[in-house]
């Protein structure tokens, strides 16, 4: 044993830092299989615990295996760090193309990739504390080897929201890392030259890898591309990533075809062809009845295709649109066909852009309004869910003016009728009263809209020239439900228990299921 006052050995200190490398690109594939199932699959709470269950669970496994690795350590490790790279670095963009061409298969190979990613990283650290066993005290090992996988890990759950994903994306943040792993197994082939006894077929293995994962990164926008495409059908003008979420614009033109369409974590959320019935429908029926709005709140509907309804109205005076992701308002603000979608409606001197959580902001301004727009995607999970809830539709009710209405699109009552009745459940249980009504889009099918007032809704006998969908001879039908579509017994959406989410999944899923 060497003595304690000398200092480590510089074949210590490289398999120190790749203890760090290694904990970094583990834990981006993790986070990158959950992510892309959160994306995918919906309900990002349920994916991201399997996904990190069945990692650790893998890890374990892994750790226990490591035990039968008995001779030539070194070799073993530079070759499971080959496959750690190879499959690891992949993975986002295998499940992308999985999703696309193969939808059925996506599942399974999730959790197949998973598992084996998560074996093949348990091996590693055993792997490299037994080699590095033969110089350093057991007590010094333990402590040096676990503070360098948790920095490793540290480091990776900062950067993988704030600056991977978002300048990256999960495909070329996925084969980066992938590189790293090669790289390590590049180190280790230098480092124990001596020691392998293959090394030229190790040396061809570590260049086959880095040459595969390097070509595989120039063509990370081909793949995203042509995964895309076909998952999408129409051409996919814009693709971007987001902290918050993933971003899609496609276009299809000709007779027939939907036009531009806004696809949010692969959920539709307008088509060109038909988004004015579904904004007409949002908007017109409480901006109307109330007379003479003059500020009006709208949360999420960052495309400002709902703002672009308000501002028909001449009297309004100020909008807040607020929306959590910038690169939404962003988008639609900068882009010249989707500002040509929503008429400008974005640079308006009347609109003021707010990019943060709604709650949060519900529950920070003073500010009380004639109308509230609220326009945000299904509850497909719980970050969304709360948005549904008791809790923030109490902070509404304290933003709306004595005589205002506030709207929520509330999904479909003929697909998910429970989850539209308990939406206006919630919104009566904290003392508001819910106005129901529907429309037919097209790309939606029947869509879901609940007025929440203070007051009883007035139906408006006037509405704003040169609308294509709604009339005030047309528009009380929109608050006639037929049977199938009739009121039906549901709980209050809390945050404590977030029932809206499952009822949501489970009626979703049976249509998805058929």
């Amino acid at each position: 044993m060497r003595a304690e006052n000398a200092g480590p050995r510089p074949v210590e200190v490289a398999l120190l830092a790749s203890v760090f490398i290694v904990s970094a690109c583990g834990l981006v594939y993790e986070l990158a299989a959950g992510a892309l199932a959160s994306y995918l699959l919906g309900d990002s709470v349920l994916q991201f615990s399997t996904v990190i269950g069945t990692y650790l669970f893998a890890m374990g496994v892994g750790s226990y295996l490591s035990r039968f690795f008995e001779r030539q350590l070194p070799a073993h490790f530079l070759r499971i760090e080959l496959l750690v790279a190879l499959i690891g670095g992949a993975l986002p963009a295998l499940l992308f193309i999985a999703n696309a061409y193969l939808p059925g298969a996506f599942r399974p190979l999730l959790y197949s990739l998973v598992l084996l990613v998560g074996t093949l990283v348990g091996l590693e650290i055993p792997l490299v504390m037994r080699i590095l066993q033969r110089n350093v005290a057991l007590k010094d090992l333990v402590s040096q080897v676990l503070t360098f996988d948790y920095l490793g890990a540290l480091a990776v759950s900062l950067a993988f929201p704030l600056l991977l994903v978002p300048h990256l994306g999960l495909i070329r943040t996925g084969l980066l890392f992938g590189l790293m792993n090669a790289a390590v197994a590049l180190w280790a082939l230098w480092l124990f030259r001596h020691d392998l006894r293959q090394f030229k077929a190790h040396a061809l293995a570590c260049g086959l890898t880095l040459a595969a994962l390097a070509a595989a990164m120039a063509a990370a926008d081909f793949i995203t591309t042509w995964a895309e495409d076909k998952l999408y059908q129409d051409r996919v003008v814009i693709a971007t990533t987001t902290p918050y979420q993933r971003i899609v614009v496609t276009h299809g033109a000709g007779e027939g075809k939907a036009g531009y369409r806004l696809f949010l974590n692969g959920n539709l959320q307008f088509a060109q062809r038909d988004e004015y019935r579904y904004h007409e429908a949002l908007v017109h029926p409480v901006m109307s009845a109330q007379g003479a709005p003059k500020k009006v709140a709208v949360l999420g509907g960052g495309d400002g295709m709902a703002v672009r309804e308000i501002l028909k109205y001449p009297g309004v005076e100020s909008i807040t649109l607020v929306e959590l992701d910038p690169a939404m308002t962003h988008l639609f603000q900068t882009q010249p066909a989707l500002v040509q979608l929503n008429g400008g409606a974005l640079l308006s001197p009347k609109v003021h852009i707010v990019n943060t959580d709604a709650f949060n902001w519900l529950q920070t301004t003073t500010e009380t309004f004639d109308v509230v727009i609220v326009d945000f995607p299904d509850p497909t999970n719980f970050a969304i869910g709360k948005l549904y809830t008791n809790s923030f539709y109490s902070l509404l009710d304290q933003r709306l003016a004595a005589s205002g209405y506030a709207v929520i699109q509330t999904t479909s009552p003929l697909v998910a009728r429970r989850s539209f009745w308990t939406v206006a459940t919630t919104i009566e249980s904290v003392g508001l009263t819910a106005t129901p009504y529907h429309a037919h889009v097209p790309s939606f099918g029947e869509w879901g809209y609940i007025i929440a007032s203070r007051r009883s809704y007035r139906m408006p006998t006037t509405l704003p020239e040169g609308l294509r969908f709604l009339s005030p001879h047309s528009l009380p039908a929109l608050f006639d439900f037929p049977l199938d579509m009739a009121r039906v017994p549901t709980e209050v959406n809390r945050l404590s228990n977030q029932v809206l989410v499952t009822t949501y999944e489970a009626e979703w899923g049976r249509v998805a299921a058929r």
